[in-house]
């Protein structure tokens, strides 16, 4: 029998069920990809669901029937860093699965709303730091590699990620 999966868009009551599928997410599936030395120090950095994000109005969460997260993303105007950019430009902001639901199309689903809505506001270029994990995921969905970068989260703490580009009037 097949799942039923709701693809909805995130309210601030959803912080919980974000964190929970963050540190569900980031430990496991980036594992493979990342020393045990950085992960231990980076992921409790940016494996917290964003309030200002949720309340935004374009984060989206999947959920199963029981109401559990399995998939969320979004993105917004601003970088992560918080700086303001060209108006055709948004950022792809906190993508994650659960690892028990991954290759499930899940994280397709949440990208191709998050695609779909930034086109909607006349965004033309989806930039987005990917984890060396989820390359693959990005590139399938047209996104280009730019170049390799490391992002600082305080003193000490760099994680190395992928600076990802998609052109949105061709995709």
């Amino acid at each position: 029998m097949a799942q039923t999966i709701t693809l909805r868009r995130a309210a601030p009551s959803d912080l919980g069920g974000v964190d929970r599928l963050l540190m569900r997410s980031y430990p496991r599936l980036l594992a493979a990809d990342y020393p045990p030395s950085t992960l231990v120090l980076a992921v409790p950095r940016f494996a917290r669901a964003q309030p200002e994000l949720l309340a935004s109005g374009r984060y989206f969460v999947a959920e199963d029937a029981q109401g559990r997260i399995l998939a969320a993303g979004g993105w917004s105007r601003q970088s992560p860093s918080g700086r303001a950019v060209a108006e055709t430009t948004g950022h792809v902001r906190h993508v994650a699965t659960d690892p028990d639901a991954v290759r499930q199309g899940l994280g397709r689903m949440v990208m191709e709303r998050v695609m779909q809505e930034a086109r909607e506001a006349e965004v033309r270029w989806l930039d987005c730091l990917s984890t060396r994990t989820a390359v693959p995921f990005y590139r399938s969905l047209k996104f280009r590699a730019m170049n390799a970068q490391e992002l600082v989260l305080g003193p000490g703490i760099a994680f190395p990620v992928m600076r990802m580009v998609a052109d949105l009037t061709r995709t």
